[in-house]
């Protein structure tokens, strides 16, 4: 079999100068992309890095260096006196208890909501809907006032109870569920009625296993939001017997250890706060990930 050859001095086909080009642009793009990822990512990072430096630097070292990414030298005494010199423990045990209440009640009751709304059709179910999409509208600041005058006149105010009982549940965590619920075939549910399971029995047995991504995703969210919550305990507690993280945080940085910046026990502070945040998205966003991998596999 006889082999062409083009003459020569002959131009390149038009298939060998489409592929150079078209190779050379994909990988300048790949490379343009992944530059502005890491640039974006450095900026978004510097902020933890410096906490991080300052939380193991002396006074006089981060009073003149606050921006020096690098310790000089590494000292422990701003931990030191974050659980010697203030009540740090006791806004972790607060922080804890209320958060754990806060994400239980959040999860339970925005998935009942979520599951009355999407499931069950009784009047007014639009209307009430259209109302959990408003609130979700409505700037949180707006509502300061108005919780303080209710909390005060039902004798709950500067108690465990005001900082519980008002975020057990939110207009977002409902919706997400309501979304979520809306998806799953209502055929899942027809052997549970035959079998004479009422509403909450479907809902708890049959239903509420296939929301895991939904119910991870709010756990996320709850836990996060109420652990980092800061204007309601603003207006629910005065007793800094009853100080959460971030109220105590704040009353740290308002001034009140004295003269002196004192960044590294104020940023040591911070630091300890977002590390059980960090855990839990982690751990969680794990599974989630799984689960939603799992359940595009199925579908």
């Amino acid at each position: 079999m006889a082999v062409v050859t083009p003459p020569a001095g002959a131009p390149p086909t038009s298939a060998g100068r489409s592929r150079r080009p078209d190779g050379a642009r994909a990988l300048a793009t790949t490379f343009l992309g992944y530059a502005t990822l890491v640039f974006f990512g450095l900026v978004f990072l510097y902020p933890f890095v410096i906490q991080i430096a300052n939380s193991f630097k002396t006074e006089p070292d981060a009073a003149a260096n606050p921006l020096s990414p690098v310790p000089d030298p590494v000292a422990l005494d701003g931990f030191a006196r974050i659980f010697e010199g203030t009540a740090f423990p006791l806004w972790m045990g607060n922080s804890v208890l209320v958060t754990v209440l806060v994400t239980a009640g959040r999860v339970f009751f925005d998935s009942l909501a979520g599951y009355a709304l999407a499931r069950l059709r009784f009047r007014g179910r639009a209307g009430l809907f259209a109302a959990v999409v408003a609130v979700m509208a409505v700037p949180g600041v707006v509502l300061l006032i108005p919780k303080f005058l209710v909390l005060n006149q039902l004798g709950m105010y500067d108690s465990y109870t005001a900082l519980v009982v008002p975020l057990l549940a939110d207009a977002a965590g409902v919706f997400i569920m309501k979304q979520f619920f809306e998806s799953i075939p209502v055929s899942v549910e027809e052997a549970a009625r035959i079998d004479g399971a009422g509403p909450f029995r479907t809902f708890w047995s049959v239903v509420l296993p296939m929301a895991r991504p939904a119910l991870i995703t709010l756990t996320i969210l709850s836990f996060q939001g109420s652990w980092n919550e800061f204007p309601h305990s603003l207006v629910a507690v005065q007793d800094p017997d009853l100080f959460t993280l971030p109220r105590g945080l704040a009353d740290l940085v308002s001034g009140s250890l004295g003269a002196g910046t004192q960044y590294p026990l104020k940023l040591g502070a911070a630091l300890l706060a977002t590390i059980p945040v960090a855990i839990v998205f982690v751990i969680f966003q794990r599974y989630f990930v799984r689960d939603a991998n799992d359940g595009a596999d199925k579908g």
